[in-house]
């Protein structure tokens, strides 16, 4: 006897991801001018990492969008997961180019070259605008996707903030090499945010328990529901870093009557979702022979 829960979030982040990504992009455009023009490394650095900002956006907007698709004989669990493989390709352009303006500013770093630090102080004072409206309309987002770009433009706030230090400090200072110093800081911070974001993804790809749900608990919980004897064949994962997915075979009295059996999975499912998981599968056995206790999570 099996059970099926299912539960789908609202979708409201698709109206400001679009808008971040316009702003991203517009405003990548803009610092890829501007770096060439002030000859500033570290605006240009910034230029390409918001290229791939932008790039991201888009894809999480796409599949914003792409993720209201049901499933259909082709993808039985929907399309959800494809943000994974949009967020390996990100990734491996991030790194990429990452590399290459590494690769540049550790030359100019020996053979520093002067920039226009007043354009650098102009583009820091855009930068904060535009990126800090951005982070403005993402704050608040109940969304795991809105939450993650909120961060990434607040930090891509901080990370002007630094660009107007350091211009105000080179127009008083003979100090070019504090440019490509902080494109080398940047990069860097890109790369390990990368670091981060790639792993995560390619745990959630290898089925890892997402970390989040205290499982001991969980399943204590439910074998103290009256009537349950035993727990086994027990399996949760993450389809998408958001939903979860759990089954789980239950070993319980023999011959309960239906209205207990509705009452028991109906128990269950609010403890599932308490804990955050949002498509479960429950099999009901009532022969305790049948599910070798050896082989049991749980059993009296």
């Amino acid at each position: 006897m099996a059970d099926h829960h299912h539960h789908h979030a609202p979708d409201k982040a698709t109206g400001n991801m679009r808008l971040a990504f316009f702003l991203n992009l517009v405003f990548a455009i803009i610092e890829l001018i501007g770096g060439l023009y002030t000859n500033s490394i570290a605006i240009l650095s910034d230029a390409v990492h918001d290229f791939g900002d932008s790039i991201s956006l888009g894809i999480a907007w796409f599949l914003q969008k792409k993720s209201k698709q049901r499933r259909d004989e082709y993808y039985s669990y929907g399309y959800k997961r494809f943000s994974l493989l949009g967020a390996i390709i990100i990734s491996v352009v991030l790194i990429v180019s990452s590399f290459f303006i590494l690769r540049e500013s550790i030359i100019r770093l020996f053979e520093p070259q002067q920039a226009d630090a007043q354009g650098m102080m102009l583009f820091a004072f855009l930068g904060i605008a535009v990126n800090g409206f951005a982070a403005y309309r993402m704050h608040g987002g109940k969304s795991f996707s809105e939450k993650a770009v909120s961060i990434h433009l607040l930090e891509d706030v901080f990370g002007w903030i630094a660009v107007l230090v350091v211009s105000i400090v080179m127009m008083f200072v003979d100090a070019p090499w504090l440019d490509p110093l902080l494109s080398i800081g940047i990069t860097i911070w890109v790369l390990s945010n990368v670091y981060k974001n790639i792993r995560n993804t390619f745990k959630v790809l290898m089925q890892e328990v997402p970390q989040n749900i205290n499982v001991n608990f969980m399943l204590s919980q439910i074998h103290n529901i009256p009537d349950v004897i035993g727990l086994h064949d027990f399996h949760l994962w993450s389809l998408d870093g958001e939903q979860n997915i759990m089954t789980l075979h239950v070993v319980t009295e023999k011959n309960i009557p239906n209205e207990k059996l509705i009452e028991l999975k109906q128990a269950i499912r609010k403890i599932t979702g308490a804990n955050g998981i949002s498509h479960v599968t429950l099999e009901f056995e009532d022969n305790i022979e049948s599910s070798d206790c050896e082989f049991l999570i749980i059993c009296d």
